[in-house]
């Protein structure tokens, strides 16, 4: 018998190591908390627990990421919702196949101690935007809130300088600031801002950042394992959130200054502890949003938007 299991032992140890799948995951921006379950996930070897060796990668223009996905040069990407919704509709072969910052970071920033004390009192005023398309219908909807239209207010593109533009009174507000980074960059710079969230001004909730994948390549199985791992990441920093921080932290040396400790604790409870759960009717509502501002010509389905990886085929 004893014979017999060290043959058996010896058997298993010849036997081929499986290769791990090699996969790329391309971030939005450099690496900040927002990405932290990826790269928790990846510290703790939840990656690799699941047969998987990713290499994840800071895009050199952040609106490459989907344009790579696209193109099969990359096999997933984080990108936006609302986002993706222009990009399926300009022909981009994109869906959704998991979530990982599960609300709305994007607010309307003012200054704390400026006119705008109030949604009314943008009348007159000056919002500045770094991107075009799904910011002007945030603001319309916004501004509809408190009875006013686009014509009451001037659009200022200040390119990505948006805290530096309110500070210096370029602007009255910003729209596109994140909540969990911009409200403490202001504070850092002497200057304490203020959020009106867009969720509460009647802009349907979305899901912030999520993976993207072309649904012509799309190994559902892989994936699944790759947001498996994600989620034991977000899991992990929910359970242990100072051994996660100095994890995530210790990855690169800028990620220990204050503006960062400040996002990874105004982030935490953002991200999504089931990434893979797909919220069908958060899609429909955006792309109805979408097509009533007249951004987009048509409502699709959901499933041309959004996969279920996990759902039953």
């Amino acid at each position: 018998m004893k014979h017999f299991i060290l043959a058996a032992a010896f058997a298993l140890l010849a036997q081929p190591v499986l290769a791990e799948d090699k996969v790329t995951l391309i971030l939005d921006w450099f690496v900040n908390p927002d990405h932290a379950p990826i790269i928790v996930a990846q510290e703790k070897g939840f990656f690799k627990d699941e047969g998987l060796e990713v290499e994840i990668v800071a895009p050199a223009d952040p609106s490459d990421p989907p344009k790579l996905v696209a193109a099969g040069k990359a096999d997933y990407a984080i990108s936006y919702q609302p986002q993706l919704h222009l990009q399926v509709h300009e022909g981009l072969p994109l869906r959704r196949v998991g979530t990982l910052v599960a609300t709305p970071l994007n607010c309307l920033m003012v200054k704390a101690d400026g006119p705008v004390q109030e949604i009314a009192d943008l009348k007159g005023k000056k919002i500045g935007y770094s991107v075009s398309g799904v910011e002007e219908a945030l603001v319309g909807q916004i501004l509809a809130s408190a009875g006013l239209t686009m014509n009451d207010i001037e659009m200022v593109n200040v390119n990505w300088s948006l805290s530096p533009a309110l500070i210096a009174g370029q602007v009255d507000a910003t729209i596109g600031a994140y909540r969990n980074f911009e409200l403490t960059q202001m504070r850092l710079e002497g200057a304490e801002g203020k959020c009106f969230f867009v969720e509460e001004q009647g802009v349907p909730t979305y899901d912030e950042l999520i993976f993207v994948a072309n649904p012509d390549n799309l190994d559902r199985d892989r994936t699944l394992r790759l947001l498996r791992a994600v989620e034991r990441g977000a899991q992990y920093m929910v359970n242990h959130p100072g051994e996660a921080w100095e994890l995530f932290s210790a990855t690169a040396p800028d990620l220990k200054d204050e503006l960062n400790s400040e996002a990874w604790k105004e982030t935490l409870p953002r991200f999504s502890q089931s990434p893979a759960a797909l919220d069908q009717g958060r899609y429909a509502r955006f792309e109805e949003f979408l097509h009533k501002a007249g951004l987009i010509d048509k409502v699709l389905p959901v499933s041309d938007l959004a996969v279920d990886v996990g759902a039953a085929q």
